[in-house]
């Protein structure tokens, strides 16, 4: 009798889903739990904007009669119809380390997309690009900053024993505010810019948040329509995110680039409140919700997540301006690390901003794809 078995578990039971990585990371130090709400509003059908077009299947691996791992087969029509492709999605996936456990989930993967007509799959996204995405594989040490994933290093071996083979690279960059802040020569280049371009930059209006995503918006779809792997958030998707993040934003380090009243880049950075999360064991109500507002002055890192210049503006070193201005900000509420993440490794625009701060490559996540 075949010890390892897979089974689909309906949306209803998601709970069921979740609660297992609790078991892979039990004895882990570097994972941080993610908030048990947040998770499930994410796979919902009926929360996540996402679902309302596209379509999931949820396994669960048991072995010997006991769950062992999980996977989550996604469907992204936009991607494919931007893109001309026609493959599937890979997320959520733990296991334990047993190659067959995780064969046995790809296999099932597999299954469900060849069923949908998909040619391949690819991942792992949880479940677009838009959300955490990549498998960590270089950089295992570390805690991630917030709304980065993680995972321990088998899981490398148990992808590429399976056949999948790299798709493209993402890098995080670490850089000190310290030694960037005390780098004159920063500094004036970004003085220059400001004069020359008569840039203003300005902090996030949170009186007036709905307008002011109605910009980022706009800022963002257009910025990042190049970038391989790309799909522009609907208005519901980005509503739902912004609703979200908006308690956990520092109104002065979420910015915006103008030129004669005219938006034309923008910045969001968020304290990195896994530094919190990590003692919440996956758990918000009803009292860990109080410690969001009275540790978060505490955190001592930031990640950059989100950093877009109008494709008209960029190659002037606006890019650059912002970058000194986020040190700035972040240096005056204590916040002297930070995280500049996730950069393709072909996105020749980010990644020599990330440098010019001085940023070094510090973890490197894959996305994996492979042929069914």
């Amino acid at each position: 009798m075949d010890n390892v078995v897979i089974k689909s578990i309906a949306n209803s039971q998601r709970k069921k889903f979740l609660k297992l990585a609790f078991e892979i990371y039990s004895n882990d130090p570097y994972w941080v739990p993610p908030l048990f709400s947040d998770k499930m509003k994410v796979l919902s059908r009926e929360k996540n904007p996402f679902f309302h077009e596209n379509d999931l299947e949820l396994f669960i691996a048991y072995k010997n009669g006991k769950p062992a791992g999980r996977i989550a087969a996604i469907e992204n029509k936009l991607h494919n119809k931007i893109h001309k492709e026609n493959i599937g999605f890979i997320g959520f996936f733990e296991s334990v380390n047993d190659q067959e456990v995780a064969d046995k989930l790809f296999d099932a993967a597999a299954g469900w997309m060849k069923r949908k007509g998909f040619d391949s799959m690819r991942g792992p996204t949880n479940p677009t690009s838009n959300d955490e995405y990549g498998l960590l594989v270089d950089g295992f040490n570390d805690s991630p900053r917030i709304m980065m994933s993680y995972n321990p290093k088998y899981y490398v071996n148990l992808f590429e024993n399976y056949g999948f083979t790299k798709a493209k690279d993402l890098y995080a960059y670490h850089i000190q505010n310290q030694e960037m802040l005390k780098n004159e020569k920063i500094k004036r280049v970004a003085e220059i810019v400001r004069d020359r371009y008569k840039l203003n930059i300005r902090s996030v209006d949170m009186k007036n948040f709905k307008k002011e995503l109605g910009l980022f918006k706009y800022v963002y779809n257009k910025t990042w329509a190049p970038n391989w792997g790309f799909i522009p958030m609907s208005d519901e998707e980005i509503d739902a995110a912004a609703s979200d993040l908006k308690p956990l934003i520092d109104p002065n380090l979420v910015l915006f680039g103008e030129i004669s009243g005219e938006i034309i880049a923008t910045a969001l950075v968020l304290p990195d409140y896994n530094e919190i999360f990590k003692s919440f064991r996956g758990r918000l109500f009803p009292f860990n919700f109080i410690r969001i507002f009275t540790k978060n002055k505490d955190i001592t890192w930031a990640r950059v997540i989100a950093l877009g210049v109008l494709p008209e503006y960029q190659k002037k070193g606006i890019d650059g301006a912002l970058y000194y201005d986020i040190l700035k900000r972040a240096a005056e509420r204590g916040i002297m690390r930070g995280e500049a993440s996730w950069i393709l490794e072909d996105n020749e625009m980010m990644n020599r901003g990330a440098i010019t701060m001085n940023g070094n490559i510090y973890k490197k996540y894959r996305i994996y794809q492979k042929a069914i």
